[in-house]
């Protein structure tokens, strides 16, 4: 081979290289970095707001009452297993973020595999909603990857990296 081709893979093979390192002190960046709230886009003129599709309810639920889920619970990793956090209610309309980050109204600094602003939690006509935040390991409710928001009810396991939290009341 010619010293001119060897050169020139010399170059390509440092460019690839030099790419290599942007892409992983980027993904350093963008973890270490303090979360921006979740934007909250408005829908177009004349459109009514976009809410996550409406559940079909069993006849003769009662949406308000003793037994509605107002906890969540960690049941995974043991040191941590019992600690409860409550939930917004309705009225509140807030949510319960779940993340490495200290304002996280769930914060878990400790689980390397949660982002800092991982999921969220929120009430919606009466319902418990779940919803990832784009999170890198992915939210999974009872072992199932949430993809969009999806309802959850009492007894059900939301995973977030190694944390197990169940919804209680």
């Amino acid at each position: 081979m010619s010293s001119g081709v060897i050169t020139l893979f010399k170059y390509v093979f440092l460019a690839v290289l030099y790419l290599f390192f942007l892409r992983v002190l980027r993904a350093v960046w963008v973890e270490l970095r303090e979360p921006k709230p979740a934007p909250v886009m408005a829908p177009p003129a004349g459109t009514p707001a976009a809410a996550p599709p409406p559940v079909p309810m069993p006849e003769g639920r009662r949406r308000r009452g003793k037994g509605e889920p107002s906890h969540l619970r960690i049941t995974e990793p043991p040191e941590r297993r019992g600690q409860t956090f409550a939930l917004p209610g309705n009225q509140d309309g807030g949510e319960l973020t779940v993340g490495r980050a200290p304002g996280c109204g769930v914060s878990l600094p400790e689980d390397t595999f949660i982002s800092q602003l991982h999921a969220r939690v929120f009430r919606r006509d009466g319902d418990v909603w779940v919803e990832d935040l784009g999170s890198t390991n992915g939210t999974l409710l009872n072992g199932k990857k949430v993809s969009a928001p999806a309802v959850m009810r009492r007894g059900d396991q939301l995973t977030v990296g190694r944390t197990v939290l169940e919804l209680s009341s």
